[in-house]
């Protein structure tokens, strides 16, 4: 079963050396997307979360929208675990997987090969599990020889190939995307898209953040909006 519920999320960012002034309060409030708030011991922090609740169940296909700095990106972290509430709860149930930062754990000194296994493993995959999708990560990515150099000499066309190839290769139940990914040259590309369309096919929860109205009406069947780190619309 797969399930992710947040029970009044409040998610804040301190910044230290600041105190609470009013009109540093009203300025930064206008111009960014979380809410400017003091902690008990007075410091000032950014709310980037406040107070968010919600159930998504499966089958449920989620479209994040709002504007920059609304708190999209942050309620995608939530999920993944990379983020702990300050207050209230987050329950998340199966195997999650991110598309948020796919170049994550990359080692620009090892090979493609090694780091194959150096992203696999901070995606929780066992050694084993690599080594029977090694073949397939290496002929999806279309390195060559380069498999076997240093990725500080690839390109960084190259580099996202190998972290999508790498990224892609596990199925999960629950899929996180911080906008729709879209890697290399137009022929790549169009492969890489229909890989992506199998993975969120095949996932029981799909929650994408994205600026695109037309890709997220195309995909999603639930809409949530959010503003100053708050649910204001929650439509079917």
């Amino acid at each position: 079963m797969a399930l992710i519920e947040a029970d009044k999320v409040v998610i804040e960012f301190p910044i230290y050396g600041q105190k609470h002034q009013s009109l540093k309060r009203t300025m930064l409030h206008a111009a960014t997307g979380g809410v400017l708030a003091t902690d008990s011991r007075d410091h000032v922090v950014v709310r980037a979360l406040d107070g968010v609740s919600l159930t998504i169940r499966e089958g449920d296909r989620i479209g994040l929208v709002g504007h920059n700095g609304s708190g999209k990106s942050t309620l995608l972290r939530v999920f993944a675990g990379a983020y702990e509430p300050v207050s209230g709860s987050i329950q998340v149930q199966g195997s999650v997987a991110s598309m948020l930062s796919i170049t994550l754990g990359l080692d620009p000194e090892a090979t493609g090969m090694e780091n194959i296994f150096l992203r696999a493993a901070l995606m929780g995959v066992s050694g084993a599990r690599t080594r029977e999708m090694l073949e397939e990560i290496c002929d999806f990515a279309e390195l060559g020889d380069y498999i076997n150099m240093p990725i500080r000499t690839y390109s960084s066309g190259m580099s996202m190939r190998l972290a999508f190839a790498i990224s892609t290769s596990v199925s999960s139940d629950i899929l996180l995307m911080d906008e729709w990914l879209s890697v290399g040259d137009a022929t790549f590309s169009e492969k890489a898209a229909r890989r992506l369309n199998v993975l969120v096919d095949s996932a029981k929860i799909f929650v994408l953040a994205s600026h695109d109205a037309t890709l997220v009406n195309r995909i999603c069947n639930r809409l949530i909006t959010l503003e100053h780190g708050r649910i204001v619309a929650d439509e079917r």
